[in-house]
């Protein structure tokens, strides 16, 4: 009997060292452009989706083609501040980075870098007016300025039961004239999503 009881205890210890064993994270790789959307909160692929929206909307809009008319030149289209005014902590660098690429890749406006990246290339260019021997420099008087801003505020409303929320996020953004003030678009763009959970407390 005893030697019965020695040999369960023993198989029980073997399958818990095999089970303690096969507690490795499964990882899997997938297309960027895939979504992903486990918590229902906001994401890269939100981010992406508005970003793409909005800027197919500003470039549609008649201030691009006034402005042309008047200028006679490509409009120069800087990011401003993108608020975060929702009920939740969102990282607003990627979406501002999914604006910026959209802008620069339509190819419709040229864009400039913010107030953080060109304090830093403006000190760049203040280190490079004594030069090394042989090294090139850049001048002062040529960076570009901004025509427009674009600023905005991502904000959300929660409506929730037990075991279930529904959730939309607004994103409004604003076109600005910097030489002006003139607001020359306004555009938004809403996400909802509908998260269950059962048993759970929201």
């Amino acid at each position: 009997m005893r030697t019965i009881i020695r040999l369960l205890t023993l198989s029980i210890i073997f399958l818990l060292m095999l089970s303690g064993c096969s507690t490795r994270p499964t990882i899997l790789r997938m297309d960027e452009n895939v979504q992903t959307d486990f918590s229902g909160r906001w994401n890269d692929t939100d981010a992406r989706i508005i970003a793409q929206s909005m800027l197919k909307d500003v470039l549609a809009r008649p201030w691009l083609k006034q402005f042309q008319s008047n200028k006679g030149r490509t409009p120069i289209v800087v990011v401003g501040e993108i608020r975060n005014m929702s009920s939740e902590h969102i990282d607003t660098n990627p979406f501002i980075y999914d604006i910026e690429r959209e802008l620069l890749n339509s190819g419709i406006v040229r864009f400039v870098v913010g107030d953080s990246i060109r304090e830093k290339i403006r000190q760049e260019r203040a280190d490079q007016q004594t030069p090394l021997s042989g090294a090139a420099f850049s001048k002062y008087g040529a960076e570009i300025g901004a025509d427009f801003m674009l600023v905005g505020v991502i904000g959300s409303t929660v409506d929730a039961v037990q075991g279930e929320k529904a959730v939309a996020y607004k994103v409004t953004l604003e076109l600005i004239s910097i030489e002006t003030g003139e607001k020359v678009w306004i555009g938004d763009k809403v996400i909802k999503k509908i998260i269950k959970q059962s048993k759970t407390s929201w």
